[in-house]
C-alpha cells in the first residue's frame, strides 16, 4: 500500500484559487482523473486531499467538492485536510464543523506566502491551541527561514500533532543544505511534530536532479524524525514542476532501497493509517 497524503485538485470551473494567477505552470485545471491515471500506475492505493488555498469564503465548498470526488466509483480519496484561518474570529465555529465531519482529517493554514506576523498573532495562537485534545492534525508549510516560527507553533500546543510539509521546503536547487539541515534537526526534537516526505522534486533543478540529488534531504528527515514520525506525499500537481508524479514515486523507491519492509510500510501507509485512523489495516 502507498498512501498519498498530499494531493491537490485544481478545478477552476468550480472554485477560485487567487494564487494560481502568479504561477503560470499551475494556472490550469488539474483534475482528479489526470492524477488518478499516474497514481494507479505508480501503485498509490489511498489518498488524502490537501487544501489548495482557495478563496476563504469557499473553504467549505472545497471540502464538499473533494467529498464528491471521493464518492465516484473507484476513487482513491479517503479524506481531506481543510484550509482554515486561525487568525479570524470565526475559527471556533469552523473548527466545530470540522470536528463534526469525519471526512475532514486535519487543518492547514498556508504560512509561507503571508506575513510572518500572522502566525505570531494572539488570536491565531489561541485558536491553534483549540486543536488540543482533538483528532485533527495541523500541517505546517513554511520556508527554512521560518523554522523558528514553526518551532514556536509546536511549543505553543504540545498536545496538537503538527506535520511539517515537504521536508521543510529545502532549496535543493541552490544547494543551501546546511542551514536547512540544522533547522530540521531542531524541529525534530519536538515530539508532537511529524514530517512529510513529499514533493521535493519541485525544489530541485528539473533538468538535472536524480534520486541521489534528493537522497540527503529525505534521509536526513527520516534520520531525525524516525520511521514512526514520517508520512509520504506527492504534492501533485506542484511536483509536476520537477518531473511529475511517476518520477517522484520512482525516486522515493530508489532512496528507500535497502530499507526493511517494515520501515518502508511505516512511511508508505502505516503511520498515515494510525495518524488519521483510515482503517486501512482492517480493510486489507
Amino acid at each position: 500500500m502507498l498512501v498519498d497524503t498530499h494531493l491537490h485538485i485544481i478545478d477552476k470551473s468550480r472554485l477560485d484559487y487567487p494564487w494560481v494567477s502568479g504561477e503560470p505552470a499551475l494556472n490550469r485545471d488539474f483534475l482528479y482523473g489526470e492524477y488518478a491515471r499516474d497514481a494507479l500506475r505508480s501503485g498509490i492505493t489511498d489518498v488524502l486531499h490537501m487544501e489548495v488555498d482557495v478563496a476563504p469564503q469557499l473553504i467549505s465548498n472545497e471540502i464538499d467538492y473533494v467529498r464528491e470526488q471521493s464518492g465516484k466509483p473507484g476513487s482513491l480519496v479517503r479524506g481531506a485536510i481543510s484550509a482554515c484561518r486561525p487568525e479570524a474570529p470565526g475559527f471556533p465555529e469552523m473548527l466545530e464543523r470540522a470536528l463534526a465531519d469525519p471526512f475532514v482529517k486535519g487543518l492547514r493554514r498556508i504560512l509561507h506566502t503571508v506575513s510572518d506576523d500572522i502566525s505570531q498573532g494572539a488570536l491565531f495562537r489561541e485558536n491553534v491551541k483549540r486543536l488540543s485534545g482533538t483528532r485533527l492534525t495541523f500541517d505546517i508549510c513554511m520556508f527554512p527561514r521560518q523554522q523558528p516560527l514553526a518551532l514556536a507553533l509546536t511549543e505553543l500546543a504540545p498536545d496538537v500533532t503538527f506535520i511539517l510539509d515537504h521536508c521543510g521546503v529545502p532549496d535543493i536547487k541552490s544547494g543551501d543544505f546546511d542551514a536547512w539541515k540544522r533547522g530540521v534537526s531542531e524541529l525534530a526534537a519536538r515530539p508532537n511534530l511529524m514530517a512529510k516526505i513529499s514533493g521535493i522534486v519541485a525544489y530541485a533543478d528539473r533538468e538535472t536532479w536524480t534520486a541521489e540529488t534528493l537522497r540527503p534531504y529525505a534521509e536526513h528527515v527520516i534520520d531525525c524524525f524516525g520511521w514512526d514520525r514520517v508520512v509520504w506525499g506527492s504534492d501533485w500537481p506542484v511536483c509536476t514542476l520537477g518531473g511529475g508524479l511517476l518520477a517522484w514515486v520512482a525516486a522515493t523507491h530508489a532512496i528507500l532501497e535497502g530499507c526493511s519492509n517494515d520501515e518502508r510500510d511505516s512511511l508508505f501507509w502505516k503511520n498515515a493509517d494510525r495518524l488519521w485512523k483510515l482503517g486501512l489495516a482492517v480493510e486489507r
